[in-house]
């Protein structure tokens, strides 16, 4: 098989491979910089969170009118973001923590989205909820996730200054604005949070959403200091796991949301490994300083 055969030719040839590529550049653009601020945030599990707690949300809209795009979008945006809210009146009301709290609030809305769509629907619709098929993303879907992807890339252009400074000293913004702009920044956001999971289900599903989200992050630590840089490194990874799941999707025959996800953790392990910061190699293997 030839290189153009084995690269080129499934996005030149199949217009279902070039519109999950473009679903996949688009996740990648919201979804990089949105993880990596989760990662230095140490939310990286709420993100796993909030999107098993979009799941009920797009049952109830699978219930209302079956597979449409808009109304599972709107229940899961509407789920993603009574949980957050939830979440977090419950750890100010009481002693318990927010981790502790998004845990709770995302095993029920796991198990009730799983029950709805059981019960009304048949198993194939379950696994196209919990996994998601982004080669069978339309034009609909395409502009869904491209709109979240704008929506995301100019809320952070906004927000960085305040969004980067909370990441590091919640304390400095407090004192320089009271309590007021920091809660407003962490709500803001999670809104960013939940809408690129409810994009991202839509292509990938709500167990896997957030993978595409949270390992190009991680990964992006090794390659990167920076949060800028970060934020590119992320997205980089992102749509490069994109390409090389879609791919092995094609050829080998395998289901598309869990062959992304696999390439973004193969991804991961490779920066972990030899990253230029941090890495394994550069803890085992330092370079030799200069003799004086």
């Amino acid at each position: 098989m030839t290189p153009y055969e084995l690269v080129a030719a499934p996005f030149l040839e199949f217009g279902f491979m070039r519109r999950a590529l473009a679903a996949c550049l688009a996740l990648s653009l919201g979804c990089g910089p949105v993880g990596v601020l989760l990662v230095l945030r140490r939310m990286s599990l709420m993100g796993d969170a909030l999107s098993h707690a979009v799941l009920p949300g797009a049952a109830v809209g699978f219930l209302a009118a079956g597979l449409s795009l808009w109304a599972m979008s709107i229940g899961g945006i509407v789920a993603g973001l009574a949980v957050a809210l939830l979440a977090g009146l419950v750890s100010r009301a009481t002693p318990l923590r927010e981790d502790a709290s998004f845990a709770a609030f995302y095993l029920i809305s796991l198990a009730a989205g799983v029950l709805i769509v059981s019960t009304r629907g048949s198993n194939l619709d379950l696994m196209h909820v919990l996994f998601g098929t982004i080669l069978a993303v339309d034009d609909g879907g395409l502009l869904l996730v491209a709109g979240v992807a704008t929506l995301t890339l100019l809320a952070l252009a906004l927000l960085y200054r305040p969004l980067v400074v909370e990441s590091f000293d919640p304390g400095f913004l407090q004192a320089v604005g009271g309590r007021g702009p920091g809660a407003a920044c962490h709500l803001l956001f999670l809104v960013l949070v939940v809408l690129n999971l409810v994009g991202g289900f839509q292509a990938l599903g709500t167990l896997m959403a957030v993978g595409l989200m949270m390992l190009p992050a991680a990964a992006a630590r090794f390659w990167a200091e920076r949060v800028a840089t970060l934020a590119l490194a992320a997205m980089a990874v992102a749509f490069a796991s994109g390409v090389g799941g879609l791919l092995l999707s094609f050829h080998l025959d395998l289901p598309s949301g869990p062959a992304i996800v696999l390439a973004a953790g193969g991804a991961y392990l490779l920066s972990l490994a030899v990253g230029p910061v941090g890495s394994l190699r550069v803890r085992w293997f330092p370079r030799r300083h200069l003799a004086a």
